[in-house]
């Protein structure tokens, strides 16, 4: 059983996977820190000198001055800001992927492979190319 396991971590499909999700979990940090730190605060400024990260709804009913302020006192918070970053993270991350896909698509693309055979002209049977008579009616081609 242990020699089973064995073969099947060491199969190049879980490898891969492995990789991809070791991978993929640092391609997500750098892409939020990305819209955290660099996307985010310009938008912010275009709309006003927002920060989307303290952007909340106190559920008391209570005036917070930051998000910070308001976990500390321990009231419910519906936190949209922090969503809206979740969603620009989402969509960058989907467009990246999405461009790796398409260039790999792309690069597995080939030429269409030229025919090896051709049909006979007079019985239809298959014959190469390079083929001066059938060998299926014997007819010079």
């Amino acid at each position: 059983m242990l020699k089973e396991f064995k073969e099947f971590v060491m199969r190049g499909n879980v490898l891969d996977l492995a990789v991809g999700i070791v991978i993929g979990a640092a391609f997500g940090k750098i892409i939020a820190s990305f819209v955290e730190d660099i996307l985010m605060p310009p938008i912010g400024m275009l709309l006003g000198k927002v920060d989307f990260s303290n952007l909340f709804v106190s559920l008391r009913g209570v005036h917070y001055d930051t998000l910070a302020a308001a976990k500390a006192a321990g009231a419910p918070t519906v936190n949209y800001g922090i969503f809206f970053n979740n969603v620009f993270n989402f969509l960058i991350v989907a467009f990246a992927i999405f461009l790796v896909i398409r260039s790999a698509n792309r690069m597995k693309r080939q030429a269409p492979a030229t025919a090896a055979t051709k049909p006979c002209p007079f019985c239809l049977s298959t014959i190469p190319l390079q083929a001066t008579k059938c060998a299926h009616c014997t007819s010079a081609v």
